[in-house]
């Protein structure tokens, strides 16, 4: 068959592809629209895209457009993705006892980021056993503070919705006019519950094996070290800079008393790692805010996770190169382990790439909305970054502009490498070497 001869990247592309093609189709049902009336084709393709690509970027408000069937749709969109469809595939075949050919283990090694198809399967138990379980924990949690504000169903309802889009990293709420969890600003419960769930999601299921391992093993591998070391440093370093620039912005943290200025600090640092919610109005922020808010998008959550960006390794990779440049080694040490070169052109690749296809998004987009570059830009590296995170552009696009948004979702789910690899030729084997050249750099 045809398909067979598909590569993994060009089979993930294929998957999301078709999953966002089913979405569209069942939200453009009048069943989905709240008011009956079915929503427009792009609108509809637009959610379905941003549901599946995991950001929540929205140009119809999820709470007060959608039905409980249209709620439904997106949940299992937000759910099948964050799991993946090879997950899924595969522990259907696992509950049938079918063998899990070879094919299909190199697809997972892709869908999963993994560097070898060694314990693939069994990782794929694990992430969907502690995607349930994670989840199961914060809905019953949510649905205890919620009972406060709101019927016992409803907030069952919400419990599990925002538990599924939180720690898939989604972003989509229901609490409509676009609040997301304004309301809940200084709240300890729902920020605490809601910044555990995106940075356990954001962290990747093999960080996630490895410290529930840790108590037998007694030690981690060094990419959990990478993953944990860095994604701790953002946070606090993203918490402590969004503090001192709004500390006295009445639009956001002058407003509230000294530890809701930290809960909101620290909410809004770990959202960019793709998370998509937010507790502070992002278009009240200041620009120096929104640009550095821009730059932890730009980075985004780890490797094997329901996160996107260029990923928290690559820049720690990045970051590696410099040092080791600046103090005249070849080698990039990390952990007492040296990293292969192999590893370090991988990650300038990605972030060259994605930072092409961000700047050339933008560029286009400046053309086409009547936006500043700021909010632009915002959108564009929110759409890439799978974040969701909005300065309140998304609803105005132009049919042109949902479009190329989409677009950008739909690459940064994949990952600008594995999207190069499913529309580039197949890879050749090189029968020489050219002599090597020298050149002035810097």
């Amino acid at each position: 068959m045809k398909w067979l001869k598909l590569s993994p990247p060009q089979i993930l592309a294929l998957g999301f592809a078709a999953a966002i093609l089913v979405g569209t189709i069942l939200l453009m049902l009048p069943v989905s629209s709240r008011t009956g009336e079915p929503i427009s084709g792009i609108d509809a393709m637009f959610t379905a895209a941003s549901a599946v690509c995991l950001t929540g970027l929205v140009v119809v408000d999820t709470g007060t457009s959608f039905s409980a069937f249209g709620h439904t749709v997106i949940l299992l969109l937000i759910q099948l993705s964050g799991l993946g469809f090879m997950t899924m595939a595969t522990l259907f075949a696992l509950v049938f006892k079918r063998r899990i050919s070879l094919k299909d283990r190199l697809v997972l090694q892709e869908a999963m980021n993994q560097s070898s198809i060694e314990g693939i399967v069994r990782l794929i138990r694990r992430v969907f056993i502690y995607s349930l379980t994670f989840e199961a924990c914060a809905a019953v949690l949510f649905t205890l503070r919620w009972a406060w504000d709101m019927p016992i169903g409803k907030a069952i309802y919400f419990g599990v919705f925002h538990s599924v889009s939180l720690f898939n990293n989604a972003g989509f709420d229901l609490f409509g006019d676009f609040h997301s969890l304004t309301d809940y600003v200084d709240d300890p419960l729902v920020n605490i519950v809601s910044m555990l769930l995106i940075i356990s999601g954001g962290i990747g299921f093999v960080v996630l094996s490895d410290l529930i391992d840790f108590r037998q093993k007694r030690k981690l591998s060094l990419h959990s070290k990478v993953v944990l070391s860095m994604s701790g440093a953002l946070i606090f370093i993203g918490a402590i800079i969004i503090f001192i620039f709004e500390f006295t912005n009445p639009l956001t943290l002058g407003s509230l008393d000294g530890g809701g200025k930290v809960l909101a600090s620290f909410f809004q640092s770990v959202s960019p790692r793709t998370a998509g919610a937010n507790s502070i109005d992002i278009g009240g922020l200041r620009q120096a805010t929104q640009f550095f808010i821009i730059i932890l998008m730009f980075i985004g959550a780890s490797p094997g996770s329901t996160g996107g960006g260029i990923k928290t390794t690559t820049f720690m990779v990045m970051v590696g190169a410099v040092f080791a440049m600046m103090r005249g080694r070849e080698d990039i040490v990390m952990f007492r382990y040296r990293l292969a070169q192999e590893r370090v052109l991988k990650a300038l690749t990605i972030a060259l790439l994605a930072l092409l296809l961000v700047l050339t998004v933008s560029m286009i987009l400046s053309t086409t909305e009547d936006a500043d570059f700021l909010e632009i830009l915002f959108e564009t590296t929110s759409a890439f970054g799978t974040v969701g995170l909005s300065m309140g552009l998304t609803p105005d696009l132009t049919v042109f502009g949902k479009i190329l948004i989409s677009l950008t979702m739909f690459a940064g789910r994949l990952g600008p490498l594995t999207l190069a690899y499913a529309l580039g030729p197949k890879k050749g084997k090189e029968l020489y070497r050219h002599p090597e050249g020298k050149m002035i750099i810097g």
